[in-house]
């Protein structure tokens, strides 16, 4: 019997929208085919996120779902619907909704704030922490260019109005959430707060910062791949016995 294909994995991207995060990931990808969604720099609300990347779902193939941080909700949302073809779904650094609502009371102060571009050494220290790979800090640069402030103020917002928790028991197929032991900016509570409304969610917490994917690429993939191996065949999955 032939070996069974690498199994696609759907990336959607972080608040950036950009894709372009992903390459340290993508490149330590072993097992695994590839597909990264890339939103419009002009799109910011989450119904239009949602309504983008379900037109990049595979429908010929098992695929598995992974939302990094701002994505997480697209994924919850996208998931929630039962596509065909769907074994699992991962979130990576993210939520269901707001993370922080006790800076909620800013929201109105960022409606009247014209966009602004966040200075690299915050950026690096909210996403990247210490000691980050020059590698990274170069690819971080060539990703500004593509994410305009206004963007950046439209997702944020996005976020701070977001609450997916009433489709997580809509979600069909088993989840993952990996967790950043030093995320500045989605806190261990928000993990917390979806298996608290879904019980049947595994958590892997990996030494690093915010930007999981691209700090600690191995150690991600290692912990997708064992989540991966306990999930039901993609044959029992997808009724379709040439999968297998």
């Amino acid at each position: 019997m032939p070996a069974a294909p690498p199994l696609l994995l759907v990336l959607l991207p972080g608040m950036d929208g950009t894709g372009l995060m992903f390459e340290p990931f993508v490149k330590a990808l072993a097992g695994f085919e590839a597909r990264v969604v890339r939103y419009p720099a002009t799109m910011t609300a989450y119904p239009d996120c949602v309504a983008f990347a379900r037109q990049q779902l595979p429908t010929d193939q098992p695929f598995l779902l992974l939302g990094e941080s701002f994505s997480g909700p697209v994924a919850i949302a996208l998931a929630a619907e039962a596509p065909e073809g769907l074994v699992g779904l991962v979130l990576c650094s993210s939520f269901a909704r707001n993370p922080r609502p006790e800076w909620l009371w800013l929201r109105p102060l960022l409606r009247l704030l014209p966009p602004l571009q966040l200075p690299l050494p915050l950026l690096r220290r909210l996403l990247l922490g210490r000691g980050a790979a020059g590698e990274l800090v170069r690819l971080t640069t060539a990703m500004l260019p593509h994410f305009p402030t206004a963007a950046m103020k439209g997702r944020t917002l996005a976020v701070a109005a977001v609450d997916h928790t009433a489709l997580l028991d809509r979600i069909p197929v088993p989840m993952l959430a990996l967790c950043a032991s030093h995320d500045r900016l989605v806190p261990k509570r928000a993990a917390a707060w979806i298996q608290a409304h879904r019980s049947q969610l595994d958590i892997t917490t990996l030494q690093g910062p915010h930007w999981l994917l691209q700090t600690r690429p191995e150690a991600c993939l290692r912990a997708i791949q064992a989540f991966v191996d306990l999930l039901p065949s993609r044959e029992a999955t997808t009724g379709n016995p040439d999968q297998s």
